[in-house]
């Protein structure tokens, strides 16, 4: 399932988060109406939408390194499949925790082979993408355990879409700035990080 399908529990959305996910549920099943009936006479599952989408993002990293154009649009197409998944799987009615942990583990699979990517290539330094890594995995671990325990984060920075969006700025327009962007969102998760510890380690 993508991130808009709020499903309780140990996932890693905050409290915050959830109306506007339920918004953007309605919102994305009225505009994907016509589809989703087609994807379920094909026998499309959430689980083989949410595959598509990894290996879609996947894809990414050896064809940046022959063509960035290209590259671009299988990240784009990736972030497009990533919201498909919820709306078939609740118009299947197969929506689950399960496909709701697999959807955020696919995505962190490819904002870790995206960066890393963009590391190799010397487009992201390697101090601030690690600790980009780092501490994105760490707030969205975090963000499960205290879901779990039920004292969920009151809001989240999930920036995969940001440094998505940002990558074709760095690599046409604005060349040597999506470090700043980084650090920027790595303040911010490190911040949340610090604060899901502590949170938690007083729960425990």
């Amino acid at each position: 399932m993508s991130d808009g399908d709020v499903i309780s529990g140990a996932d890693c959305y905050a409290s915050g988060d959830r109306g506007f996910m339920a918004w953007t549920q309605r919102v994305r099943a009225a505009l994907l109406r016509p589809v989703l009936p087609w994807l379920g006479r094909l026998g499309v599952s959430a689980d083989v939408v949410t595959l598509v989408s990894l290996l879609l993002g996947l894809a990414f990293c050896p064809v940046y390194f022959v063509s960035k154009p290209l590259a671009l649009v299988l990240l784009a197409l990736h972030v497009c499949a990533d919201g498909l998944d919820g709306p078939v799987a609740r118009f299947t009615g197969t929506a689950s925790r399960r496909g709701s942990f697999t959807d955020t583990m696919a995505d962190q699979v490819v904002v870790a082979a995206t960066t890393l990517t963009l590391i190799l290539d010397a487009v992201v330094g390697v101090l601030p993408g690690g600790l980009y890594l780092f501490s994105y995995t760490v707030v969205i671990a975090f963000a499960m355990i205290r879901n779990a325990l039920a004292i969920p984060y009151s809001w989240l920075v999930r920036p995969r879409f940001a440094i998505y969006a940002w990558i074709p700025v760095e690599l046409y327009l604005l060349p040597g700035s999506i470090d700043a962007v980084i650090w920027v969102f790595v303040g911010l998760l490190l911040l949340k990080m610090a604060s899901g510890f502590l949170r938690i380690r007083r729960r425990i």
